[in-house]
């Protein structure tokens, strides 16, 4: 089966910056329904449609058509006493970023730093501004289901909805 609009693609993949340091060994696959439905780069998209099981390739993707550039406007430094206890550099929360219409998504915010009873916040991915090198490996196509192409992602492999409760990745605080 070829990957076209309406196909899960299964892929192997190391990826790299620019210089070859590599920044994920690819443990788990990318799995993601293909068809423009933004469950991936467009890029990997591209370079994988109409490819099959075995199809090996590498490409290069440019911080604007991967995770964006790096916005310094997405730092925010916040006061202590607006977190919970305990609080680790890592941990993250979901805010809307100053001067943003309130009507937009949330961003996730990542704790950098602790100090002088101040939180420094960085709402930028952690790849934006850089050059993503991919070495990418199909090892699976299979038709969508319904359900996948209805919902516009694939079917959680441990069973979850969307809808269910449980995720707990994430705390939620809301940034004034």
């Amino acid at each position: 089966m070829k990957i076209a609009k309406n196909t899960v693609v299964t892929v192997h993949y190391k990826l790299s910056d620019a210089q070859n340091n590599l920044l994920e060994d690819g443990q788990e696959p990318i799995v993601y329904l293909h068809g423009g439905y933004d469950d991936t780069l467009p890029a990997l998209e591209k370079a994988l449609d109409g490819k099959e099981i075995g199809y090996k390739t590498m490409i290069q993707v440019e911080p604007e058509e991967a995770f964006g550039e790096y916005d310094p406007l997405l730092v925010r430094v916040e006061d202590r006493e607006l977190f919970p206890t305990p609080l680790e550099v890592g941990m993250q929360f979901e805010g809307i970023p100053e001067n943003a219409d309130p009507t937009e998504n949330p961003a996730i915010y990542v704790v950098t730093d602790i100090a002088d009873g101040k939180v420094i916040l960085d709402g930028n991915h952690p790849l934006a501004g850089i050059a993503l090198r991919f070495e990418l490996t199909v090892t699976d196509v299979r038709a969508a289901t319904d359900k996948e192409i209805e919902r516009g992602y694939v079917n959680d492999p441990d069973g979850l909805d969307e809808d269910d409760e449980g995720d707990g990745q994430f705390r939620s605080l809301l940034l004034h």
